[in-house]
């Protein structure tokens, strides 16, 4: 039997409350993005004096198991480069913004010299005023051209908020240009008739990476005079762009650059990130290009109190008797109806778009029993919401009129919250990356700010909660993306020779897997070479082989059984756990049960009910070695490196009590296989080494399966990954290996480089991965060690402290020095 867990992307010093007072303030002169002025009323509580009351009254204290506390800050300001023109600098103070910060200017000077440059600075710390002045000031010349249209902008971000936010922002500190700079957003919610004016008028057009790769390239005629004018290109929130989404950008951008060429223009690009590790070259692979750096930040920051909240231990038993936490959820929907009350300001980040909704539900019927007038003032925001209630949301956010949000990161993206005094983070992010970055979301405007990660019963939460030092003492992970991954590569290949013939002059820009896969499209009779170019041969859209954020399919859409409105979408790859016939529907607060599931028609069929219970699908998992890259010994053991195909298969689902988790039952579910070809890390012990470890057979699988869960929950902090992204199979004799075999695999077609990254911190990430399950209280093993929410067998076999001697004696074999 195999034991598996499968990440949802395959469907398909330390007490408590430690905070050192502050005597001294930072200067409050505003500058950092052309934000809006905070909300009025009385004098804000400082950050310690909310957390002080969240943690009053019953043993909230105790639920504190740290406190990190941020200094503030002081500024440091430049001069704008005298290349600026004196009407952008005008408008700049006019937005009350008297002189730039060291970074802002530095940044400005690099683009005025044509040289790409990322700005790698703070949350709230002037990016896009670093990137704005010169882009204007280059629209500015453009405008007063004697003939043509003068230069245009290309702005793209990863999610459709921060493009509108940002049009937003940049109409209103242009203002004072008049119609010389023109900003209009360019996406699926643009309605089709202002399509053909931003085509013709627009100069600086806002956008993301799917609209370019779907509706600006393959239409570069129509973009042709555009293109031709493109002086800057803005990548905004760049560490975004990792694993296979930014291997897809990063040749969507390879494709822009090449239409630019042929068109005359060699655009800038100017990258912005807050969270990124190594940025230039980070940026330069994504862009292709060399990327100057800045990352000095030089804005002055308000003190930060970054808490760590472990919920308790409940009266309740899980699986197999395994003592349950309060779920992350509930405690979460506490804190912002808390928060709420207090009138403070906050957001509370979701992992998924199920918690975001049920959070709301929660924090609007407990603000019910207190004051009724503040229902109204608590909501929820996630994607899958048609855009114009997703515009409604951010028009409240931004006004005011909402007290508290439970979003997901949709809105974690530099999206303008300004006013926020308060960040509720809903288990780890998957990364410290997004951690910063979803926190840096309060105090937008200066002030301080409190920010909260309440742990979730898992064993990764559980670790952070309890080794602070992991999150605070170490730097944001690298950005790890691979343009030439050939299942990237081969679509956008395609895609280039549909735009403009492909020839020898662009294997270069292509990256060198090139060359060997051309003739393999052409043999697939995708491609066909003609004289020295190959040319698209289909009559279909070559763009529509890929979806760049590998969700694979069309989306399902969620509709009303009795009205047929439609209620919103969910991604193909999530929807065989998400919609499932049976499963619990969240949208907007109401809940609805899914009545059927038809894969065929891509549609899900809702009625609206209230069962008192929530629903989690589960799956098996069976896994074959194609090759094998590398492979070095650990002793007797081997660890291992290479292809593999993974066979998943969404076989129940559990219905879970709302606010405790208790599991109330299972139900069966008939849903056709999927098969993903991936890369892999997988370990094997001999018979020696089990006897060594005292693993007789009767327990090894359950040791297996232990090491395995655990093993993929501690993956994120070595690897730029979440647990989502990944999956495993333990196998107490695998027919591939011949032994017992644990396997972690990344949850995309042709990977993603998690698994590369495990294989090369093995033996510090399995080290973590021994000690988190020998330092976990329980007696047999729970969620906070060695049990999965997701696992097909219900979390049976399982050995807690097989697992522990297993992993002890693979560790003893592990090489001294980090695996080449």
């Amino acid at each position: 039997m195999a034991f598996n867990h499968l990440p949802a992307g395959v469907h398909d010093a330390f007490g408590p409350l430690s905070v050192t007072p502050v005597t001294h303030s930072v200067p409050m002169a505003k500058n950092h993005r052309p934000d809006r002025p905070s909300a009025g009323g009385p004098e804000r509580p400082s950050p310690r004096t909310v957390l002080d009351r969240l943690a009053a009254g019953g043993s909230r204290a105790s639920r504190i198991t740290h406190v990190e506390h941020l200094p503030p800050r002081e500024g440091s300001h430049a001069v704008w480069p005298d290349r600026i023109r004196t009407e952008v600098i005008s408008a700049v103070q006019r937005a009350g913004i008297e002189h730039p910060w060291a970074h802002q200017a530095e940044a400005a000077e690099h683009a005025l010299d044509g040289q790409s440059v990322v700005v790698a600075t703070g949350t709230a710390s002037g990016k896009s005023l670093a990137y704005l002045t010169p882009t204007l000031s280059a629209l500015l010349d453009g405008s007063e051209a004697p003939n043509g249209r003068g230069a245009t902008a290309l702005y793209l971000a990863p999610t459709k908020a921060l493009a509108a936010d940002q049009c937003r922002a940049v109409k209103e500190l242009a203002a004072p240009l008049g119609n010389a700079i023109r900003p209009a957003v360019y996406d699926g919610d643009t309605p089709v008739e202002e399509r053909e004016w931003v085509r013709q008028y627009a100069n600086y057009v806002l956008t993301n990476p799917d609209m370019l790769h779907r509706g600006m390239l393959p239409s570069h005629p129509r973009w042709s005079s555009f293109l031709r004018a493109l002086r800057y290109v803005v990548i905004d929130e760049c560490h975004t762009y990792r694993g296979v989404f930014g291997s897809h950008v990063a040749q969507v951008l390879r494709r822009l650059r090449r239409l630019c060429a042929r068109y005359g223009s060699d655009p800038v690009f100017l990258l912005a990130s807050a969270t990124a590790a190594d940025p230039s070259i980070a940026a330069g692979r994504l862009t292709g290009l060399p990327v100057k750096e800045v990352a000095d930040d030089a804005s002055p920051r308000g003190e930060v109190v970054f808490a760590l909240w472990e919920p308790p231990l409940t009266e309740l038993h899980g699986e197999k008797g395994a003592p349950v936490r309060r779920t992350a959820t509930a405690e979460t929907a506490d804190l912002l109806t808390d928060l709420t009350v207090q009138g403070v300001r906050s957001v509370a980040f979701v992992r998924s778009r199920r918690g975001a909704e049920l959070i709301s539900v929660i924090a609007q019927e407990r603000l019910a029993e207190v004051d009724r007038s503040l229902v109204e003032r608590v909501a929820a925001y996630r994607g899958g919401y048609l855009p114009h209630e997703r515009r409604a949301l951010e028009r409240a956010l931004h006004s005011g009129e909402l007290l508290g949000l439970a979003a997901t990161t949709a809105l974690e993206l530099g999206v303008d919250i300004s006013g926020l005094d308060a960040v509720v983070i809903a288990g780890y992010p998957g990364t410290r990356a997004s951690l910063w970055q979803q926190a840096g979301r309060a105090g937008r405007s200066g002030q301080g700010a409190l920010a909260v990660l309440v742990a979730r019963d898992d064993p990764l939460d559980t670790y952070l909660v309890h080794h602070p030092e992991a999150l605070f003492r170490q730097p944001v992970e690298s950005t790890v993306l691979d343009p030439d991954n050939p299942y990237v590569l081969a679509p956008h290949l395609c895609a280039a020779a549909a735009e403009i013939p492909l020839t020898d002059d662009d294997l270069k820009l292509f990256g060198p897997t090139t060359e060997e896969l051309l003739p393999q499209l052409e043999a697939a009779k995708l491609l066909r070479r003609r004289t020295s170019a190959w040319h698209w041969t289909r009559r279909e859209r070559a763009a529509d082989l890929t979806d760049i954020r590998g969700e694979g399919g069309t989306p399902v859409q969620v509709v009303e059984a009795g009205t047929g409105t439609l209620l919103g979408t969910v991604d193909a790859s999530a929807a065989h756990t998400a919609v499932h016939t049976g499963a619990v529907h969240l949208h907007q607060g109401r809940t609805y049960l899914v009545r059927e599931l038809d894969l065929e028609e891509s549609v899900a069929l809702v009625e609206q009910a209230n069962p008192p219970y929530s629903t989690t699908a589960r799956d098996t998992t069976a896994i074959s070695v194609l090759e094998t890259d590398v492979e070095i010994p650990w002793g007797d053991g081997r660890l291992c490196y290479g292809s593999v195909e993974v066979t998943n298969q969404v076989v129940s689902f559990l219905r879970r009590r709302l606010i405790t988790g208790e599991v109330l039952g299972e139900s069966k579910l008939d849903l056709p296989p999927r098969t993903l070809r991936t890369r892999a890390v997988w370990w094997t012990v001999t018979e020696d080494q089990l006897d060594a470890a005292r693993i007789n057979p009767e327990i090894l699988g359950g040791a297996l399966h232990a090491a395995e869960h655990a093993s993929i929950g501690m993956l994120p902090l070595f690897a730029t990954c979440d647990r989502w992204d990944i999956g495993g199979v333990s196998v107490p004799l695998h027919p591939d290996t011949l032994l017992p075999t644990v396997f972690v695999y990344d949850g995309h077609p042709g990977g993603a480089g998690f698994a590369e990254r495990a294989f090369h911190t093995a033996r510090e990430w399995l080290a973590a991965t021994r000690q988190a399950i020998a330092s976990c209280e329980c007696e047999a093993g729970c969620p906070s060690c060695v049990q999965s929410p997701k696992c097909g067998n219900g979390n049976d076999p399982l050995h807690k402290r097989g697992a522990v001697r297993l992993l002890t004696e693979l560790l003893k074999g592990a090489p001294a020095a980090p695996a080449p």
